[in-house]
């Protein structure tokens, strides 16, 4: 991802209050060391104590000195309080399905941090030391990803995460999958024991939700730019016009995120010699998926902003139950996450839309009776060669996967624990499904960068031939592109060549999101115009 640095920075210092979205992004990808600051050394100290004042005094509080859940009101012996911690874990690392990657679980791991730097968990210090040191030295725990409800914290995948503290589960070092005893070892790392409380502490937590939607909007946030970039090269190939993109048009209608769209396409066509060759065409206006663009990108835009407002509340905040204040404990349920859930669900339709919009601009540049004059599907000798006529085929197929997962996560509930936990947010699933949209969007965006490619090789002439728009006979051999757009296209052709006949196109699609996916796209468009909104 762009997100990520090349080379690890300064240690991360995390108190809690101010970590970043591009902060977790940079441990994930980059290998940051992160470390307790001061304040939140002094801030777990200040928490724990109250935790054994309750133990010394005996006093009666939920998690502490209780089960948990429906077992809240059988209380728990000082001698048994470590044994119902290693208990709460193994019973709740009930997680299945295949597990997270290396990167979330990376996210995953420095957001509980942080979450218990903040000091209101009860936790000991030394724990979280432990937690950061596995962290830094890449133990990275096996996550399953599915079995958490987004309710009660992400139980079942932060158990599986927090069980390798105590020796138990499995995790990564060195690429080998360990049992956790064994992975501390060859890190030079021991378990711990944990204390009343701590085990709680370590689960009840929207951790894994928020990890899985921080990587994903920070993944979108680049692809509506890419969506700009990719959908000003389709409008050069159709010999579109830049008019709709006109500042004053925005003005009249200045959302924020139709304005930036707007002014970035700008910037991409600027100094277009095949636009200016047929300003006096005799077509009136070009289709929705071109001249509407500033109109959905800059929607998706805004909904990014609002789910950006949402995690970076949640990444710095408590959420754990119950939270120890100064001398008491109080029962909440800071742990639901139906906050995170809306949010993913609206980032998943959202970056949908980025690729409905894309497919379409695909169909026109493919389709004879669409393309203002282009070969059918791009392609030389067709009907010998079938070119990039499945291209739409595989981009419709990852749309309308799309619609199905853009049905929301969030208004769904299944009671559980007895009745005790009897609404529940799905926000777990939510952030899941968003990610999956978001890959499915990130293809069908590669897609349409072979064909815009593709259809601006006819346009001027760097394939052997050279197609005029079917309104105007101004030649374009020749004749370059927008800056940004050219930018886009000759590193494309860098990597990708035209194709002049049929060949396995999948590896085409497989480079062309690599370029989109590494940031390399985007900087070398920024390269030339500098940063894009």
């Amino acid at each position: 991802m762009a997100t990520s640095t090349k080379t690890p920075a300064a240690t991360l210092q995390i108190d809690g209050n101010r970590l970043t979205l591009e902060d977790v992004a940079r441990v994930a990808y980059s290998g940051v060391q992160v470390k307790l600051s001061a304040m939140a050394t002094e801030q777990l100290s200040k928490s724990r104590a109250v935790v054994e004042k309750f133990l010394k005094e005996g006093a009666v509080v939920y998690g502490i000195t209780t089960g948990f859940g429906k077992f809240k009101d059988v209380v728990i012996r000082p001698e048994d309080a470590s044994q119902l911690q290693r208990n709460l874990l193994l019973s709740h690392a009930a997680g299945v399905g295949e597990p997270f990657d290396i990167p979330t679980v990376r996210a995953i791991m420095v957001l509980r941090a942080n979450a218990l730097a903040k000091g209101y968990s009860g936790i000991r210090t030394e724990v979280v030391d432990l937690l950061l040191d596995m962290l830094n030295k890449n133990v990275h725990p096996w996550v399953p990803e599915k079995g958490s409800l987004g309710a009660s914290g992400d139980l079942a995948p932060l158990s599986h995460l927090a069980l390798v503290l105590i020796g138990e589960g499995l995790a990564y070092v060195e690429g080998e999958l360990l049992q956790g005893k064994e992975a501390l070892k060859k890190a030079g790392l021991k378990p711990i024991e944990l204390s009343a409380k701590e085990g709680l502490a370590l689960i009840n937590g929207t951790q894994m939700m928020s990890a899985v939607g921080t990587l994903t909007l920070l993944m979108a946030e680049q692809l509506a730019k890419i969506a700009d970039i990719i959908g000003a090269m389709s409008l050069e190939a159709h010999l579109g016009s830049e008019k709709p993109f006109a500042e004053v048009i925005q003005q009249v209608r200045p959302h924020r995120g139709q304005m930036k769209s707007a002014a970035n396409l700008r910037r991409l066509l600027a100094e277009s010699e095949l636009i200016k060759s047929h300003t006096g065409c005799n077509r009136v206006q070009d289709a929705y998926s071109l001249r509407c663009m500033p109109q959905v990108h800059g929607a998706s835009r805004q909904a990014f902003e609002h789910v950006r407002q949402v995690l970076e509340t949640e990444i710095n905040s408590a959420t754990d139950n119950p939270l120890v204040f100064d001398g008491y404990a109080l029962s909440g349920g800071n742990f639901h996450g139906q906050p995170l859930a809306l949010a993913f669900d609206y980032m998943g339709m959202a970056t949908a839309e980025l690729a409905n919009i894309s497919e379409r601009r695909v169909e026109r540049l493919l389709n004879p009776a669409l393309s203002d004059g282009l070969p059918p599907f791009l392609t030389h000798k067709g009907g010998l060669n079938s070119g990039l006529m499945i291209t739409q085929y595989t981009s419709a197929a990852l749309v309308s996967e799309n619609k199905v997962l853009a049905h929301p996560a969030s208004v769904d509930s299944i009671t559980t624990n007895a009745n005790q936990e009897d609404h529940v947010s799905m926000g777990s699933i939510a952030a899941r499904k968003a990610r999956t949209i978001m890959e499915n969007v990130r293809k069908s965006l590669a897609i349409e960068l072979l064909c815009a490619c593709q259809g601006l090789d006819f346009r001027i002439g760097n394939c052997g031939d050279a197609i005029s728009h079917e309104t105007c006979d101004s030649p374009s051999v020749g004749l370059a592109p927008g800056k940004g757009v050219d930018a886009a296209y000759r590193l494309v052709r860098e990597f990708i060549t035209h194709m002049d006949e049929d060949r396995e196109i999948h590896y085409d699609i497989t480079k062309a999101e690599k370029l989109i996916e590494s940031g390399v796209l985007l900087d070398r468009v920024e390269s030339v115009l500098g940063p894009l909104d």
